[in-house]
């Protein structure tokens, strides 16, 4: 993997956060895991990770590459901390209407663009459910995570 160019390590990336959305809407619309607002919220900044990972690796000048691995890097510690809330706070709780991410979600108007990928069916509590015995988000915090070292490992590698 030390071999990776950095436009490498940038689609990668974009394929992980593709991946990873993919896998949310498998889990809806498959086996009916009803996604709440800071779900959603997360598959949103999955995708905007991408494209700045795809437009990096697109970008001839390294400078360039390493200016959007930087924002796929802030992009990846706002999931992460969007996943840590959603454990921490919002599942706890029976409403999460006129969250932090309900409002995101409403300002952008994602759900209208997008029903199938961006509609909110659920509450926090009702959303909160486990993979393999570990919480749902936990795993988007894990992928948010690696992003965030594959971000960093693009912004200190040389080429």
């Amino acid at each position: 993997m030390a071999r990776l160019s950095s436009r490498q390590w940038l689609l990668a990336m974009a394929a992980l956060c593709v991946a990873a959305v993919g896998i949310a809407l498998v889990s809806q619309h498959v086996f009916d895991m009803q996604p709440c607002p800071w779900c959603i919220l997360q598959r949103l900044v999955f995708l905007v990770v991408a494209l700045l990972c795809v437009t990096g690796a697109l970008v001839g000048a390294p400078v360039a590459r390493k200016v959007f691995a930087a924002g796929a890097l802030v992009g990846s510690l706002m999931g992460a901390t969007a996943a840590m809330y959603q454990h921490a706070v919002a599942a706890k709780s029976s409403s999460c209407a006129l969250t932090f991410a309900d409002k995101v979600l409403a300002a952008l108007g994602v759900e209208a663009l997008a029903p199938w990928l961006f509609q909110v069916t659920a509450t926090c509590a009702d959303a909160a459910v486990s993979v393999l015995g570990v919480p749902y988000e936990y795993w988007s915090l894990a992928l948010f995570v690696l992003l965030a070292i594959a971000s960093l490992r693009v912004l200190v590698q040389r080429t």
